[in-house]
Formats: C-alpha cells, sequence, structure tokens
C-alpha cells in the first residue's frame, strides 16, 4: 500500500490549522489517517512572533524510510525544520529548456543574402551587353 505524507486541513473560516499525516496514497482526501505526526499552524496567536511547527521527527524519518512520499507542500516544511535537506529527492527540479530553435530569416535577411550570393558569382558566367 503506497504511502504519502501531506497536509489535512482542519479548524474553521480564516483559522485553518493543518495536520501532517501519513496516509494511503489511493485514499481519499478526508480518509482517517494512518497516523498523525504533526501539527502545522501558520496563524500567528496574540503574543506570538512565529507560526507553530509541532511534529515527531522520529516518525517522518520512519515513514521516509519505508518508502512513503511526502506531499510538495509537506517537502517546503520538512526542509523549514531541517528534516529534508534542500536539493533532496523529494524536491522539485526545474525542467530542462527545449534547445531553442534559431528564430526564421526575415525579409531583409534572405534580401541580403541574394544580393550577397549575386556579388560572389564568378564573371565568367554573368553576361554583360557588352559582351554580346
Amino acid at each position: 500500500m503506497p504511502m504519502r505524507i501531506r497536509l489535512s486541513m482542519h479548524g474553521r473560516a480564516h483559522k485553518r490549522f493543518f495536520q501532517l499525516v501519513a496516509v494511503n496514497q489511493r485514499a481519499r482526501r478526508d480518509a482517517k489517517p494512518a497516523e498523525v505526526l504533526g501539527i502545522y499552524n501558520p496563524h500567528l496567536e496574540p503574543g506570538q512572533d512565529h507560526k507553530t511547527i509541532e511534529w515527531s521527527v522520529d516518525r517522518i524519518r520512519y515513514w521516509l524510510h519505508v518508502g512513503a512520499v511526502p506531499s510538495k507542500s509537506a517537502v517546503k516544511l520538512l526542509e523549514l525544520g531541517n528534516i529534508l535537506k534542500p536539493g533532496s529527492i523529494y524536491h522539485p527540479k526545474p525542467r530542462r529548456a527545449a534547445p531553442e530553435e534559431p528564430p526564421a530569416p526575415t525579409l531583409a535577411e534572405i534580401r541580403e543574402r541574394v544580393t550577397a550570393t549575386a556579388e560572389e558569382t564568378p564573371e565568367s558566367v554573368t553576361t554583360t551587353a557588352e559582351d554580346k
């Protein structure tokens, strides 16, 4: 059964908090998790100067060790908490850009090429009115 570490949203409107959970990857969004690994509260309470993150590091490492794949948002939080190193295998890598094709030549460039090739033709091939 493939497992995923992801955030589960709880709370009321404008006061959401998230639980970091290990859940079956194929389960529905609101399914009961296999284990709750921690809590993330992005709101500042009065008198607080930082957001609240509480988690069980040992259990998170266990689930990563047995093959659970964290979601993108979970990866960001785990990197903030130094559980995952930035640039780890879970960190999304930027795609390489496709090689760019040279732009199509403009009409002026085509005319320059034609006149340049016309000037390079040997004189013996070109005929003038004097030669006739």
